[in-house]
C-alpha cells in the first residue's frame, strides 16, 4: 500500500511538472536594462498626479497626467518641454486621460470620463473629437485606449461596454468587437478591455484587462490567438506569460508586443504570435522597479517607456546587450 501512495505521489508530482511546463515558458532572449526615471507627485512641470498614459516619437516622450487633467511633453532623456489640457469637457480640455498612441503627426487620447477621443496636433493645439457618451454605434462609456490602423481608422477601446470600436477617420462607426454590455471570457469577447495596439501589417493586439490576456485579431478583423494564463481564460497569476489585469500594450519595431502587467509589477514581451520572450521590472520604489505600471510604449529605436502609476513617474529601458 504505501508503494502505491508513493507511486501515486510521484504520478501526481509529474502531472504538476508537466503542467508548470505546458503553462509557464521560459525566457527567451537577452532581457531589458533599466536606464533612467523622472518625475514625483505634484502638478508642476514634470510632476504627476497618476500617469496613465505614454506615447513616444524619435524624440519625444508624451505623458497622460490624468488628476492633472493635461498632457506633459519631454524629450527621451525626461528633461520637461512643454504641456497642453486642463481639467473640463470643452475641446481641448481632458477629463482623466488614459492610454495615448501617435499616428501621422497626431496624438490620439481616450479621453475618459469626457467617453471620447481627442486628437490634438504634437505642439498640443486640439483638432477633432471622436465619438460621445452612450453605447450605440460610435458612442462610448469610457475610453482606456487608442490606436490607429494603417488606413486611418481609428480604433477606441469602450471598456465599460464590454468592446473595441473601430471608427472611420471621419468619426463613423465601421465595425466592433464584443458584444455591447456584455462581459465574456470566450474568443473576441472582453471583460473591460484597456487598451489597444495596431502592428503595422493591421493586425490588432487589445489588452483585454480584467480577462488577465491579450487578444489579437487580423487586419480583416478575423480572431487570431490570444494568451495570459491558462487557455487564456481569466486566470491570473505571477508567472511568466500570466497576468494580474492588463492596462497597457505597444507593438516595438521589431513586431514585439509589449504588455503592462499591472499588479505583477512587470513589462512582460512576446511575440507577434503572443510566445513569451521575456519581462523586466519588479515590485518597489528603487531604480528599475514598478509599483503598478499602467502605460507602455517604444521608440523607433527600441528603447521602453513605462507610466509607473504608483510611483508617479516615468521609466525608461533598453534592450540588454548580448555578450
Amino acid at each position: 500500500m504505501v508503494r502505491s501512495l508513493i507511486l501515486v505521489v510521484l504520478g501526481l508530482a509529474l502531472l504538476v511538472m508537466l503542467a508548470f511546463a505546458a503553462f509557464v515558458p521560459s525566457a527567451q532572449g537577452p532581457g531589458h536594462e533599466f536606464v533612467t526615471a523622472w518625475g514625483q507627485p505634484g502638478d508642476g512641470p514634470g510632476e504627476f498626479d497618476d500617469p496613465t498614459g505614454i506615447a513616444v516619437t524619435e524624440d519625444e516622450v508624451f505623458v497622460a497626467d490624468a488628476r492633472n487633467g493635461r498632457i506633459q511633453v519631454f524629450d527621451h532623456a525626461g528633461r520637461f518641454r512643454h504641456e497642453f489640457g486642463t481639467p473640463g469637457a470643452a475641446p481641448g480640455e481632458l477629463g482623466r486621460p488614459m492610454n495615448l498612441s501617435i499616428h501621422a503627426g497626431r496624438l490620439y487620447v481616450a479621453d475618459y470620463f469626457n467617453d471620447r477621443v481627442q486628437a490634438f496636433a504634437l505642439d498640443g493645439t486640439p483638432l477633432r473629437t471622436f465619438g460621445e457618451a452612450g453605447d450605440g454605434p460610435g458612442r462610448i462609456d469610457a475610453p482606456g485606449g487608442v490606436d490607429v490602423a494603417p488606413d486611418g481608422d481609428v480604433i477606441v477601446v469602450d471598456f465599460y461596454n464590454h468592446r473595441v470600436q473601430r471608427l472611420a477617420p471621419d468619426g463613423t462607426f465601421v465595425r466592433q468587437w464584443g458584444s455591447t454590455g456584455e462581459s465574456g471570457s470566450a474568443a473576441g469577447e472582453f471583460g473591460y478591455p484597456t487598451d489597444v495596439a495596431v502592428a503595422d501589417d493591421g493586425t490588432l493586439y487589445v489588452a483585454d484587462g480584467y480577462n488577465d490576456r491579450v487578444q489579437a485579431f487580423g487586419p480583416d478583423g478575423d480572431f487570431l490567438t490570444k494568451w495570459g494564463g491558462p487557455f487564456a481564460r481569466n486566470v491570473h497569476g505571477p508567472f511568466n506569460g500570466w497576468f494580474a489585469t492588463v492596462t497597457g500594450i505597444a507593438v516595438g519595431p521589431a513586431g514585439r508586443v509589449f504588455v503592462a502587467d499591472f499588479y505583477n509589477d512587470r513589462i512582460q514581451v512576446f511575440s507577434a504570435e503572443g510566445d513569451f520572450l521575456g519581462a523586466f521590472g519588479e515590485t518597489g520604489q528603487g531604480p528599475g522597479r514598478f509599483r503598478h505600471p499602467i502605460a507602455v510604449d517604444v521608440a523607433p529605436d527600441g528603447s521602453v517607456f513605462v507610466a509607473d502609476f504608483g510611483n508617479e513617474r516615468v521609466q525608461k529601458w533598453r534592450p540588454r546587450r548580448e555578450e
